[in-house]
């Protein structure tokens, strides 16, 4: 059984479906703060990528940047989720909020002096990477504590919601305004602030301990018990190691590619401006939300694995419209369709999870599906130069969208697959 919520409202149940989690006031702060830190996320999606392209016009520059932040978030991903389930998971994000607004603070200093090379951003950006790493499990075992359990539907969708409306639509095209208007440094100052709003949102809410085991004893061997508790609870559910499994694999296939090469493709090979690669972020997150919505008050479909599965493989495809783009609003179609699909399954996913594994081994859980789901996007990032290079930017884009679509599909056939024990479907 679930514990730790707060006490039921007499709220009427008249509110929109969506909005029905923020009734919790702990929520609240959780997504206030998550909003406005996604917002100088979304912002520095562009900073760091018209940054980096104005110190050295290869893609091997950002694939080399794309490396630093992902590797060290790999490295530190199951460490953290040990951590988030024997502290306060509160803490372990306020902490590593800190941590990246000092790195953004540097950055900006950097750049605002002109001083700013692509090995200083490496640096700053492998630290970002790894506090990363633990914010990633303790947030995903934090919302169950905080709504009831059937209201995590609508909880996910929310974030779903907020998620592209704040990293996909608002962040992106402030962040070109931003660089319009000052440049890369004013862009990184202003993620910075959005830092310390989410910090001091996270410091608000009330203290949560885990429910795990005592936190007393931090010595090897029981840090490893616990890590092999949670592997050993992951290999017995075909549902959880074989989804893990196949993020894996297609996003090795996709990830480097989409982030490495869509904004070459925007800058240099249309011809577009930082506020076209804002926009066409932006209509990635109009599909988002379009799902979000949708999902949030329809609720997760009965047969929510194969939901789950069709969604990826099609928003997967997509990317392969990236490659076949000749204009920037065919990007713009592309990257609706491929967050709109993604986030669909995604708030099914994280239901799921929610749902069917225990609290006290939901940090460890969700960090070996953090730490095997990115595990090769170290390897995608430094492979996408090199394969651009050899086959062309159009045809790696599409060759990414195309294999990785049809093996995100056949895992669906896994033996086991599609019958893990029943989600409670609420509409």
């Amino acid at each position: 059984m679930r514990h730790g919520f707060e006490a039921r409202h007499r709220a009427p149940r008249a509110l929109p479906g969506l909005l029905i989690p923020l009734r919790s006031r702990d929520f609240r702060l959780l997504w206030t703060g998550m909003s406005t830190s996604l917002i100088g996320d979304g912002i520095l999606l562009v900073a760091l990528a018209w940054q980096v392209y104005a110190l050295s016009g290869a893609p091997a520059a950002m694939s080399v940047v794309g490396f630093a932040l992902s590797l060290p978030q790999v490295a530190t991903l199951l460490f953290g989720g040990v951590i988030s389930d024997r502290f306060d998971r509160r803490k372990i994000m306020l902490g590593t909020d800190l941590v990246r607004g000092a790195v953004l603070a540097a950055l900006t200093v950097l750049s605002l002096t002109g001083v700013v090379q692509v090995w200083h951003i490496v640096a700053l950006v492998a630290v970002y990477g790894a506090a990363s790493g633990f914010f990633g499990p303790a947030f995903d075992s934090l919302v169950p504590t905080l709504v009831e359990n059937e209201e995590l539907v609508q909880a996910n969708a929310l974030d779903q919601f907020v998620r592209p409306a704040a990293l996909q639509m608002a962040g992106p095209s402030l962040g070109g305004l931003l660089i319009a208007l000052g440049g890369s440094g004013l862009t990184f100052a202003v993620d910075a602030v959005t830092f310390t709003v989410s910090a001091t949102c996270l410091f608000l809410m009330r203290a949560r301990t885990a429910a795990g085991p005592d936190t007393s004893d931090m010595s090897e061997s029981s840090v490893w018990e616990e890590f092999k508790e949670g592997m050993n609870y992951v290999r017995g559910n075909v549902w959880l190691w074989g989804t893990f499994v196949a993020a894996t694999f297609a996003y090795l296939l996709f990830i480097g590619p989409t982030e490495v090469l869509l904004p070459f493709v925007v800058k240099n090979e249309l011809h577009g401006s930082a506020g076209d690669l804002g926009l066409v972020l932006a209509s990635g997150g109009i599909g988002a939300i379009a799902a979000a919505l949708i999902v949030g008050q329809r609720g997760v479909p009965r047969e929510y694995m194969r939901f789950i599965y069709i969604t990826w493989t099609l928003a997967t495809l997509a990317v392969a419209g990236y490659g076949m783009a000749t204009a920037t609003w065919h990007l713009a179609v592309a990257c609706a369709l491929v967050n709109g699909l993604e986030a669909a399954g995604t708030i099914a996913w994280a239901t799921a999870k929610q749902r069917l594994v225990p609290e006290e081994l939901m940090g460890r859980v969700s960090s070996v599906d953090w730490f095997i789901s990115i595990a090769l996007v170290p390897l995608s990032y430094a492979m996408a130069a090199p394969v651009a290079n050899a086959i062309g930017v159009q045809n790696t884009l599409v060759g990414a969208g195309v294999l990785g679509a049809a093996v995100t599909f056949a895992f669906l056939y896994l033996p086991g697959m599609r019958s893990p024990k029943q989600l409670v479907v609420t509409t």
